[in-house]
């Protein structure tokens, strides 16, 4: 018996990129929970990339900075009813390394917001009709654990992660009489492949680790079980919510050991 009542339920999940990211962890626990999942990528390429983790299943490929083709995958569901949506993408332009946050192009800035931020509100519009069409469906984003620690090596993504935390209560608010639940997961950091390329990164990683109470990092899979609560029928009370998966990360800075190397002198 599944223990979530998803079976024969219907999701979309965007921002696969791997076996590794978020979003296909979630869908792979959606799929073995009985549900069926529809996937989108955000490029031809992306697609091609993926086609052998994605084999059998439908895909659709939508770029979200685009609104033409949002508006296609829209179309291309039809009529089809959603119990629930993962917003699983984020994206900032760092080819020009890691400045200081005044140094910050309006350009790159805009890009983020649109692709990380604004694209939830854009899908949640375009979907609306599918997402309430049975009502109860649950829409999950993935978010950071803390937006108003100034980490120098996450770039530009914490205060646009700050806009989409705010943007989930509005549409929870927005979609309250449709019965359409919003909400995110506020993940500590991973490792995944996206990370992987923020210059410093693997540094911050191992220090989080020490910091979580158990001494070790949170995972993928950790952040994909609290993604398929919320969008499950067991979270039915949960709305407009940011729920902290960090290990304990956030209250363990004070750690011993940690104070310990720290402040260690060498002699």
């Amino acid at each position: 018996m599944s223990g979530f009542d998803l079976a024969g339920k219907r999701f979309l999940v965007t921002g696969v990129a791997n076996k590794k990211s978020v979003a296909w962890q979630t869908a792979k626990r959606l799929e073995d929970e009985g549900a069926e999942v529809i996937f989108t990528v955000r490029s031809e390429a992306r697609a091609e990339t993926t086609a052998k983790l994605l084999a059998g299943r439908e895909v659709h490929v939508c770029d979200v900075e685009h609104q033409d083709q949002i508006e296609a995958l829209a179309a291309a569901l039809g009529e089809r009813s959603l119990d629930g949506l993962v917003h699983s993408i984020a994206f900032a332009n760092y080819e020009e390394g890691m400045k200081p946050f005044h140094e910050t192009q309006r350009a790159d800035f805009l890009q983020a917001v649109d692709i990380s931020c604004f694209s939830l509100v854009a899908l949640a519009r375009a979907l609306e009709a599918n997402l309430s069409a049975e009502g109860g469906a649950s829409v999950v984003t993935i978010s950071i654990s803390t937006t108003t620690m100034a980490a120098e090596n996450y770039g530009i993504m914490a205060p646009i992660k700050a806009a989409l935390d705010s943007a989930v209560v509005f549409l929870a608010k927005s979609f309250g009489e449709r019965a359409v639940r919003f909400n995110a997961v506020r993940a500590g950091l991973l490792k995944t492949s996206a990370s992987a390329g923020i210059p410093g990164y693997l540094e911050s990683y191992l220090f989080a680790e020490g910091a979580t109470f158990r001494g070790s990092g949170l995972s993928t899979g950790e952040v994909a079980d609290t993604a398929l609560f919320l969008l499950s029928p067991r979270s039915s009370g949960i709305n407009g919510q940011g729920i902290v998966v960090d290990a304990g990360m956030g209250s363990g800075y004070f750690d011993r050991a940690l104070v310990e190397r720290a402040t260690r002198i060498e002699r």
